[in-house]
């Protein structure tokens, strides 16, 4: 029985999903979007708002703990420098995610996460 249990296994072991979300997280906060299935998608909010809840109040406990989970020095210093104060008028739901349709090889559902503040450079 699953009784309290919690979050998607994403077919991988514990490690394995550990490395994805942490190497999706780093890719959203360098990049404001990426693109992956759904289900990655619902998992990975669960894992980058707390994070950009500790960016938003810059010091040095909090720049400890953004970088237990995420191993990139320079996106841990673009989430205190520039994701923490973007959001910091916010409480919560810094991300968005964007249903895109069937995957063309597999028809897995596709989906778009993005930060809200994000701005696409359209030139």
């Amino acid at each position: 029985m699953r009784h309290r249990k919690r979050g998607r296994k994403l077919g991988r072991t514990q490690s394995h999903r550990d490395a994805l979300l942490r190497n999706q997280a780093t890719d959203l906060l360098r990049h404001g979007r990426i693109k992956t299935t759904e289900a990655r998608c619902k998992e990975l909010r669960k894992f980058v708002e707390p994070l950009i809840t500790l960016g938003k109040e810059d010091s040095v406990h909090h720049r400890r703990l953004a970088a237990r989970k995420i191993y990139d020095p320079e996106v841990v210093r673009t989430l205190f420098e520039q994701v923490g104060p973007a959001m910091s008028d916010r409480d919560g739901g810094y991300t968005r995610v964007v249903k895109v349709g069937p995957r063309p090889g597999d028809g897995a559902p596709v989906s778009i996460i993005e930060l809200v503040t994000y701005q696409p450079d359209f030139g």
